[in-house]
This record gives C-alpha cells, structure tokens and sequence, in this order.
C-alpha cells in the first residue's frame, strides 16, 4: 500500500535546520546551499499546511508544530539508522569484529596483523581486546578464547596448545647470579599472572623443593608478566605463544628446556551462522595457517 508520506528530502533538510535553528548551517550539514534548504522546508510547509518555523530577525524558531514535528521525525530516523546498522552486521558485511583476550591480542595477533591486512585489503579489521566471553549479539564476528572449550553452541575449532616454561632477558643471565640450573631461582624474583599455580607446577616438574614459588609481584595480564620479564624485572613463566616474539627476536631466553603442557588453549568461536562469512573464512583461514608455521 502506498504512503502519502512528504518527500524524504524535505523530512532530511526540516530535521536538520530544526536541530541547528539555522538555514544557513543546515545547507553546510547536508553539502547543499542554503536556497536548496529553504526550498524544501516551503515545500514540506506547504504539504503539511502548517508553519514550521518563526523566522525572526537574525534567528529562527520553531513553532508548536514544528517542535511536534521534529521529536517524530528524529525518533524515525533513530529507528532507520538502528535497523540499517543490524541488517548490515547481519548480512555480514562491514568491518570485520572479532575479540581477543587482551594478552593474545598484544603478543600474538597484533604483531602478525598487518600479514592478514595486506592478504585481505578490502576487509577492515577491529580488533577489541576482551577477556570477557563474547555473547556475539553486539556486531563481533568471530572470537579467539583462550580456555578449555568446547562451547556449546558455538563453532569451535582449536587453533594453539599452550606450553610453559621460564624466560628473562638475557641481561639476566649475565648478572651476578647465574642460572644454571632450576635451583637457581631461588637467588631470582618469580614473575606471576593469575594463575600463580602454574610456578608450583613447574617446578615440581623440575624436581625442584626449596623455591618459594609464592613469592614475586603478579600482574593480571599475561602479556604485562612477558613485558616485566623483557626488562629484567625476573624470571616469568611464559606462555608459549606470548613469548615467541620476543624469543625470536632475542629479548628473552630460556635458561632451562623444561615445558609443562597447559590446559588451557586457543580457540576460533564464532556463532553457526557467521562461519560461512567470506570474511570470517579468510580470518579463520589466516589464523590457522598463522598458528601452524609458528
């Protein structure tokens, strides 16, 4: 059925000129001229058969009926623009969202990143570093968790196990207490993130009894426990995809080559319905290939 609805031109140029109480910087807003404005604004007048505004010298005013006018058609617009933006974040396309757990992003993703970019430049990618677990109702596409999976529910593919083991900066083991060997750490500050058991752990594994493994500053992020290893603050045990960055480029070492194996890993998350995304394809192909030549 046809509306008798007034042109959506006019409605554009009312809400603009009703907001700012100005022709003149209505016609900047909407990259038109002034004489345009005023035109569309007589015309919606004359279609309503009301006066909208009260031009007075040097300002104008909206009327009772233009100020009735003006909530309606700024509520209208409000839902146009919400539904557009959830048909386009369900149709997928826009930018590409996907959350990562804060230490990942910094360590692991970030550095990588411009690999992917330069692959896919007609995909945008936004990144949000989120600890939380992603409900995907809010626009993110794709999530990388860090925890035990599977979620239920959920597209869940396993992208990196996680290993521990200790690092330093090599300043450290030019210091005056070596490491030669586990035992050694007692002469060292231990570095810890929230799992503060993951020390016990190790060093159980390392037949080592007479290390405190308590003691030592913690911090809640484990890319913040990399950094403080980095600059000489302590031995941190490292998450193995943390680490490997600034393993390789020779800003940490391993003093010893014993690993224990995490339970926790990474994974790929999205909702059954995003997986078929040509954007979210290419990430989660990207990410895989990433993760396998690491």
């Amino acid at each position: 059925m046809r509306r008798d609805l007034p042109p959506l031109t006019s409605l554009r140029a009312f809400e603009a000129a009703a907001r700012l109480l100005s022709f003149t910087r209505a016609a900047d807003e909407l990259a038109v001229t002034q004489a345009a404005v005023s035109h569309q604004i007589k015309s919606l007048e004359d279609w309503l058969g009301v006066r909208l505004f009260q031009r007075l010298p040097r300002r104008l005013a909206l009327t009772e009926a233009g100020r009735e006018l003006l909530a309606s058609v700024r509520d209208a617009f409000d839902r146009i623009e919400a539904a557009v933006s959830h048909t386009r974040r369900n149709d997928g396309s826009g930018p590409l969202t996907v959350t990562v757990v804060p230490s990942f992003a910094a360590k692991w993703l970030v550095p990588r990143l411009g690999r992917f970019q330069a692959a896919h430049p007609d995909i945008e990618v936004r990144i949000a570093a989120d600890a939380r677990l992603t409900r995907f109702d809010d626009g993110v596409d794709l999530a990388i968790r860090a925890g035990r999976g599977p979620w239920p529910g959920l597209v869940c593919e396993r992208l990196l196990d996680e290993e521990l083991f200790p690092v330093c900066s090599p300043r450290l083991l030019a210091g005056p207490r070596p490491l030669s060997e586990p035992a050694d750490l007692r002469h060292h500050t231990l570095l810890h993130d929230d799992f503060e058991h993951d020390w016990r752990m190790w060093l159980q594994a390392a037949g080592v009894s007479d290390v405190d493994w308590r003691r030592g500053p913690r911090f809640s992020d484990s890319s913040m426990v990399v950094q403080a290893a980095v600059e000489g603050q302590g031995v941190a045990l490292a998450r193995s995809a943390l680490a490997q960055e600034d393993l390789k480029a020779g800003r940490l070492v391993r003093p010893f080559r014993i690993d224990i194996a995490s339970d926790l890993a990474y994974y790929v998350v999205c909702p059954p319905a995003h997986a078929g995304r040509h954007k979210v394809r290419a990430f989660r192909d990207w990410l895989m290939r990433e993760a396998a030549a690491a």
